[in-house]
């Protein structure tokens, strides 16, 4: 069956400034500028949260942690372990002066 529809509430009628919203002014675009990051190197952290970069000889400590390199480098964590070590590929940011 059909509803009667004279018996619906209906909402008042407003004016013509009360139904137009103020429209806030967008803020402008700023483009960053692009990164240049250098070429990629590999940090192993342990479970003790300890890093170590290989210099091409042996491994040494890193003086950055993962979460240190996150804030300002690219970071990839690699699929394979090395002695319960996690691997990271590191791509520090090139500072053009």
């Amino acid at each position: 069956m059909a509803r009667n529809q004279k018996n619906a509430k209906r909402s008042p009628k407003r004016t013509r400034d009360e139904r137009s919203p103020v429209l806030a002014r967008a803020e402008a675009y700023v483009k960053k500028e692009p990164v240049e990051y250098g070429k990629p190197f590999i940090v192993m952290e342990d479970s003790a949260k300890n890093t170590f970069a290989y210099d091409g000889a042996a491994w040494n400590p890193f003086h950055l942690s993962i979460a240190d390199c996150q804030s300002s480098c690219l970071v990839k964590m690699l699929p394979q372990k090395v002695n319960g070590k996690t691997r990271y590929e590191v791509r520090a940011p090139i500072s053009r002066a």
